[in-house]
């Protein structure tokens, strides 16, 4: 299917694939964007009128805004960039900057679809790479061969079959290759992006005397033949058309992600002195381009008003109303995810394709180590992490990679390829192991 037209439901159980709860969230995101599916089947003219309907987040950190929203992104292949909204407020800010996002969006979009044209030329650009390799290592297969009934045919098929399966990867060959010259960026005044890149005036020049410079080079035949391709790659795909869809697919398809929103609305109630007037102005700067304006990068001017903005942030200290109305209106989706319970811990811990311990399990397996939990060493580790949370600073998930760390910093210290172990972690080891914790855990119990 194309990932490009799945339903709701389809979106939302690709989100679940990687992320424990936050129903809320996962649903509004995946309407926004089978809405824009949707608008794309209406008539130009009513396609002009329907803009995107923003979101904003809020929750504390670690419990899955930027995930949702980056795995969105990449479920339906769309150009994906997050910023810091606190970025805006640092020493040295003038308010162009905050084109900046957009420009950074536009170079995700370039990368998205040279990779995607990339593998779509992949098998010629191969079968071009592994022919020139044979041309290459002909006349040494013939001098190592002497005397032989083999024809040059027979020769060069054997060298085929061999490349392809990869038995000549680390044999040395010498190859010329084309020196690039290193672009220098000059920007120019003014508001854009506008730039003059020197190292590709100069390349151009020197392509069209000479056709650049060649340079001899030693490398290993699987480092000659990811080059090879890498080159006829580049031969075979329009760079020109390439940034043209990149732009259209920017300005149709583009998410772009405000982290930390919360940190740039006033709080000083109805006091807009000092800091909080930077504040105010930072989010003037970002409401135009939220709204829809005309942006110019060095590839070409793109159209903010189709983009989908995804704002997030904890809003412990200020409120989603502190923002400035105008900037309030233009997120007219409001979600609160649910902070982690014990039980999602446990869930994150096991069910997700990328789970934590599967991720610490296929680390140590590189060194020999197999590593497995039990189901009350699991239960453990998912109440410390959640006790720690309730009692400390709450960092949503990312604790779980500091009470793993501090659980398994023995095996990953010890842990090498010279020496296959057997591990299993159970509730006694993790009581073992964290037991600094566990003590802070068993205190807090008599503290009123």
């Amino acid at each position: 299917m194309d990932n490009s037209i799945m339903t709701p439901k389809q979106i939302v159980a690709e989100l679940d694939r990687y992320i424990i709860g936050q129903h809320d969230a996962k649903v509004a995101v995946a309407i926004a964007l089978r809405n824009r599916y949707r608008r794309s089947k209406l008539s130009e003219e009513m396609r002009e009128e329907i803009t995107p309907k923003n979101i904003i987040m809020k929750g504390p950190t670690g419990v899955g805004k930027t995930e949702i929203a980056r795995r969105l992104a990449k479920v339906v292949k769309a150009p994906f960039v997050k910023v810091e909204a606190t970025k805006f407020t640092e020493v040295g800010y003038v308010g162009r900057d905050v084109e900046s996002m957009i420009r950074d969006l536009v170079e995700a979009s370039i990368r998205l679809v040279r990779d995607e044209k990339y593998k779509e030329v992949l098998p010629r650009a191969t079968e071009v790479a592994e022919n020139e390799l044979v041309k290459i290592l002909l006349p040494v297969r013939k001098a190592a061969a002497g005397e032989t009934d083999k024809s040059d045919a027979e020769l060069k098929e054997e060298l085929l079959h061999e490349i392809k399966a990869g038995h000549l990867d680390s044999l040395t060959v010498e190859m010329q290759l084309r020196t690039q010259p290193k672009p220098i960026q000059i920007p120019l005044g003014g508001g854009g992006d506008g730039s003059i890149n020197l190292g590709n005036i100069f390349n151009d020049m020197k392509n069209s005397m000479n056709g650049g410079a060649i340079k001899k080079r030693k490398v290993t035949v699987k480092q000659a033949k990811e080059l090879i391709i890498a080159a006829e790659s580049e031969k075979m795909v329009d760079e020109d058309a390439i940034i043209q869809e990149a732009l259209q697919r920017a300005e149709q398809d583009g998410v772009v992600f405000l982290d930390e929103i919360d940190k740039i609305a006033n709080n000083s109630g109805g006091m807009q002195q000092g800091h909080d007037v930077s504040r105010e102005g930072v989010q003037r700067d970002i409401l135009p381009i939220v709204e829809g304006s005309a942006v110019q990068t060095k590839h070409g001017t793109i159209r903010t008003d189709f983009i989908l903005f995804i704002a997030a942030g904890a809003f412990h200290i200020s409120r989603m109303e502190d923002l400035i109305p105008e900037l309030q209106g233009r997120f007219p989706i409001r979600v609160e995810l649910d902070n982690l319970t014990k039980d999602d811990f446990v869930k994150i811990l096991t069910e997700p394709d990328n789970a934590v311990l599967k991720q610490y399990k296929e680390l140590l397996a590189v060194d020999g180590v197999t590593l497995a939990f039990t189901d009350d060493a699991i239960d453990e580790i998912a109440s410390v992490s959640f006790e720690q949370n309730e009692s400390s600073e709450n960092l949503g998930a990312r604790r779980l990679h500091a009470v793993l760390e501090a659980l398994l910093k023995d095996v990953l210290y010890e842990a090498d390829d010279n020496e296959t172990k057997e591990i299993t972690v159970d509730k006694a080891y993790v009581e073992q192991h964290l037991a600094s914790s566990l003590k802070e855990r068993n205190l807090r119990k008599y503290i009123i």
